[in-house]
């Protein structure tokens, strides 16, 4: 991390107890990594060494994420909102963020008013899916003229399987001929159509994540 000049942090807003709260956020994949608060010192420190250090609220003093685990936070950038009573550490994660073994803090979410446990770091969702995922999903709210997505959502399940199944094909035919570049190629092409047939089905790539995760237990 580049070294910040440290006038910043007089324009910060901290609370009574002289803390703010700070985020860390995967410095790849965007993944909320864990909430923890941080007092002027933790944040020079953490502009001094490079590694993100934070206030234990139990404890009273400092500690440095990793010190004792390993599990270091090497950060990248940091971010102050807009109004100037939270920042957001960028990081490289080094293990896991959370004491719980979970690459994450944030390994539960909401679902029709329980908690389900969802997977986390290099099991987590890629985002370049649920990108292409929520395209699928506008195309079908606001279809655009000449889009290929609506063509296929205009024919129906059959035409998406067939789709499905021919790609599986060329998937098939490339790793055959031992072509990476073809065999990338014909994975995507797969992968964006099975994205069609779970946006028909009323499923999500959570939903598939989640049962690889139940798989990888």
């Amino acid at each position: 991390m580049e070294m910040i000049n440290a006038e910043f942090i007089k324009d910060l807003k901290f609370d009574d107890n002289g803390l703010i709260p700070a985020v860390a956020q995967d410095s790849v994949s965007g993944e909320v990594l864990m909430l923890a608060y941080m007092n002027e010192e933790s944040i020079r420190e953490t502009l001094k060494t490079g590694h993100a250090t934070y206030f234990s609220r139990s404890r009273k003093q400092l500690w440095e994420k990793g010190a004792t685990s390993g599990n270091y936070q090497d950060v990248v950038e940091m971010y102050v909102d807009c109004d100037q009573d939270a920042v957001v550490l960028k990081v490289k994660q080094t293990g896991n963020a959370c004491h719980t073994n979970n690459h994450s803090c944030f390994y539960r979410r909401v679902k029709e008013g329980k908690l389900e446990e969802i997977p986390t770091g290099t099991a987590a969702k890629p985002g370049i899916l649920y990108d292409v995922y929520n395209v699928i999903v506008d195309r079908v709210k606001n279809p655009k003229k000449g889009s290929y997505t609506n063509y296929l959502f205009d024919k129906g399940i059959d035409k998406m399987l067939k789709k499905v199944g021919e790609e599986a094909s060329e998937v098939i035919i490339a790793s055959k001929n031992y072509v990476k570049s073809e065999v990338q190629y014909e994975t995507a092409d797969l992968l964006y159509h099975l994205s069609v047939v779970l946006v028909e089905e009323g499923l999500t790539w959570d939903d598939i994540f989640v049962e690889l995760q139940k798989r990888y237990k």
